[in-house]
């Protein structure tokens, strides 16, 4: 199955088997007997995965800075900035079906696994870099002085995806509405400042979400 795009390519959603099989351009996957290696140019690409399990075989995106970045100076964030605003991002994300039907409270509460897609929306895309700057801006007040956490929020985008793409989630006859997993990505910076109230007790923490159209 062929990678299906939305709104101009902004967004690319690829199942991670189909991914694996035919990588896009600036990709390659090294087969092992363990799994499989991803190969990625961290010129043009930013890849945000972190290491998973498909089809009980280890996927390893080498040159990924992960789905949580933590940054340390204001050298790291402008530097994560201008990859965010400029480069293809790839995400991981997992549409999940929840179980209604047992009587575990627990056992209820827990989601299976659909499928697994490799998700990439285009930074350089005029309409998402002017969200990824406001969100960014409107988040970071000073990151000079104060450690803060802001998630990038992509479930709506998903959400709307799923809707006009229900037969790729699932082969069933009944439509599911998927629980998107990990659609998000999250920035922490960590400043040096010896009283950090903020930061301790939680109050610096910021989220934003970002949209096609």
């Amino acid at each position: 199955m062929n990678a299906t795009k939305t709104s101009h390519s902004r967004m690319r959603v690829t199942e991670v088997e189909e991914f694996l099989k035919n990588p896009p351009d600036g990709f390659s996957v090294e087969e092992l007997s363990s799994g499989h290696r991803v190969h990625s140019d961290p010129e043009k690409s930013l890849v945000l995965i972190d290491d998973f399990n498909s089809c009980r075989r280890e996927i390893v995106f080498l040159n990924s800075v992960g789905r949580k970045v933590q940054m340390q100076n204001l050298w790291e964030y402008t530097s994560m900035r201008k990859s965010l605003l400029s480069k293809r991002i790839y995400l991981l994300m997992s549409a999940c079906e929840e179980n209604f039907s047992v009587n575990d409270k627990k056992a209820a509460n827990e989601a299976r696994v659909l499928k697994q897609f490799v998700v990439s929306i285009d930074g350089n895309d005029p309409f998402i870099k002017w969200q990824m700057e406001k969100g960014l801006d409107w988040s970071i007040s000073s990151v000079a002085g104060e450690s803060y956490r802001v998630d990038i929020d992509l479930t709506e985008i998903m959400e709307n995806w799923a809707v006009k793409n229900s037969s790729v989630i699932t082969d069933k006859l009944t439509k599911v509405q998927p629980v998107w997993r990990d659609a998000s990505f999250t920035l922490k910076y960590y400043s040096d400042a010896l009283f950090d109230f903020a930061h301790w007790f939680g109050f610096s923490k910021r989220k934003f979400s970002l949209r096609l159209t």
